[in-house]
């Protein structure tokens, strides 16, 4: 098993969440947190602990971004006129690795982002290798020619694991996908209850 997966498999874990809904999660079969005292009894969890949460459940679906870019995303979105909650999701949903995942180019976001840094993507017939690349509506995304022959592609357009959703158009034949409009929360299918006004309060403090 990969560090890579690993890591996946320690998050959900540690939130208590199959944050992916992805039936190899650790959680299927043993609902407990890691560690030699998992099975401990959690007290009430506080209001700051909450916001916590929220956050390292937001942060971490997104291939576990750093803390310095998801405060970007967060300090940008609180700039933008109308919800900050909601402001979150359509920045972290604009991403391009977000995108390719969310397209079923591939299976998880963690090979998403993978996939961008290692050049196998272009938006409007450009190489891009930035996982957080900003996608604008309209946009096109394309798997470059060289790499539609791989496996993991034909196993992410072939899985009936989940949908993509109607904010996104998606060709599987010709391995493109158009960001439609940008997506509030309720558009998002999180296999889990995100909080992303529980983030604002958190940064608020």
């Amino acid at each position: 098993m990969t560090k890579r997966v690993r890591a996946k498999h320690k998050i959900d874990r540690r939130l208590g969440e199959n944050i992916w809904g992805r039936p190899k999660s650790p959680l299927n079969r043993r609902e407990s947190r890691p560690g030699q005292h998992g099975e401990r009894r959690v007290g009430k969890t506080s209001d700051y602990g909450q916001q916590l949460k929220a956050k390292q459940k937001l942060k971490g679906y997104y291939a576990s971004i750093t803390e310095s870019q998801f405060r970007r995303v967060y300090e940008e979105a609180s700039r933008l006129k109308g919800s900050t909650s909601e402001h979150i999701i359509g920045l972290l949903e604009r991403r391009l690795d977000a995108l390719v995942y969310r397209a079923k180019l591939v299976p998880t976001v963690f090979a998403a982002r993978q996939f961008v840094s290692h050049g196998h993507v272009s938006v409007n017939g450009r190489r891009v290798t930035i996982p957080s690349y900003r996608v604008r509506v309209g946009d096109v995304v394309e798997v470059r020619e060289k790499s539609r022959d791989m496996a993991l592609i034909l196993e992410a357009t072939k899985s009936a694991e989940r949908d993509v959703p109607d904010y996104i158009e998606a060709d599987h034949a010709k391995l493109t996908c158009k960001l439609v409009r940008v997506p509030v929360l309720s558009d998002v299918p999180y296999p889990v209850q995100m909080e992303p006004n529980l983030v604002v309060e958190f940064y608020s403090r």
